[in-house]
């Protein structure tokens, strides 16, 4: 789960970046929190789908599969 701390500093550094630029370290700490926040919305995302169901044509309720590869 990510923080509210880490989405602030997230926004910092971009507009940091778009102002005066980041350092190395700076751009390091960047990418992790940007994969630490991809990573999160994916995990709350497939969560979602997995307790998600529709109701068919003749009104029974399905669980939602997911597509084979």
């Amino acid at each position: 789960m990510v923080t509210q701390e880490q989405i602030n500093r997230i926004n910092e550094l971009a507009k940091k970046a778009k102002t005066e630029g980041l350092t190395s370290k700076e751009q390091e700490e960047r990418q992790k929190l940007r994969r630490l926040y991809i990573d999160s919305f994916k995990e709350s995302l497939v969560s979602q789908l997995e307790n998600t169901y529709y109701i068919d044509e003749t009104g029974h309720k399905k669980k939602a599969a997911r597509k084979p590869k």
